[in-house]
């Protein structure tokens, strides 16, 4: 029997989702996606759920789209949101805080995930890139909209452009994470403040949470509907071979830079 490649845990009033494809390091084929995209509304809806959690089983948080698929279906190359998904959105925003408890590594659709949580907490483990340049395709869920708000223009630039790793303590150092844990307390570090959210008044919560979203959409907004209008276009003229070409390539250039890049000290923040 097949292991559930989403795994969710009901904890009290948090509600933790788990990308379960270790094998693939939890890349993003189509029913992974979808899946993902219905617990997250079941939880949204759900009255006993404040927070969501969103991890993945190690060693990797998400290693972005299925490449395989991809490279050899197309499937997933095209990264327009389903009905009633606003554009820039790999889901259907939720009501309630969801926490990024990132545990590795976290690539390209990977990092786009990751920055469409409300905020990200890492374990010392973590590392982020953004190889859509080295694919082949471009960001349809918000990247080049969300990763310069988190770490500014220039090291967003650096990013996209170069496909280098970024490890967990310069993640926190640029402000692309609030905080970073031991490996291993990384989910109970993120139950905690789970908790303390919890704690609050949820209507005010909820309340104060959509005023930070209604407070960056005027800057926002904009953006995500030129990377879209930008990322459509490339679709136009998008060539399967190239992704199959280069998959090889990309996964093994993404894991040396992974296996080299200096582990962070542990247990910091950023204030």
């Amino acid at each position: 029997m097949n292991d559930p490649i989403l795994l969710t845990e009901q904890r009290a009033g948090v509600r933790i989702l788990t990308l379960n494809r270790p094998g693939s390091r939890n890349a993003l084929n189509t029913a992974l996606l979808d899946m993902l995209r219905s617990e997250l509304t079941a939880a949204d809806h759900d009255n006993g759920t404040d927070v969501v959690i969103l991890t993945g089983t190690d060693p990797a948080f998400c290693a972005g789209l299925d490449l395989q698929e991809l490279g050899d279906t197309g499937a997933n190359a095209d990264t327009k949101p389903e009905k009633g998904i606003p554009v820039g959105h790999p889901w259907l925003p939720l009501s309630k805080p969801v926490i990024g408890a990132v545990n590795g590594a976290a690539i390209t659709g990977g990092l786009e995930f990751a920055l469409a949580c409300d905020f990200l907490i890492a374990s010392e483990c973590a590392r982020f890139a953004d190889t859509h340049a080295r694919v082949g395709v471009l960001p349809g869920w918000g990247l080049t909209a969300r990763l310069p708000s988190a770490v500014g223009r220039g090291f967003a630039r650096r990013m996209s452009l170069s496909g280098d790793f970024v490890g967990a303590a310069e993640a926190l150092r640029v402000g692309l994470v609030t905080q970073v844990v031991q490996h291993e307390n990384l989910l109970t570090t993120a139950l905690d403040i789970a908790a303390s959210i919890i704690g609050n008044d949820q209507p005010g919560v909820r309340t104060l949470l959509e005023s930070y979203r209604r407070a960056e959409e005027h800057m926002l907004d904009p953006a995500l509907l030129v990377e879209d209008d930008t990322s459509q276009k490339w679709m136009r003229d998008f060539e399967q071979s190239r992704v199959a070409e280069r998959r090889t390539d990309v996964i093994h250039r993404g894991r040396t830079q992974n296996s080299a890049a200096a582990a962070p000290s542990s247990n910091a923040s950023r204030e």
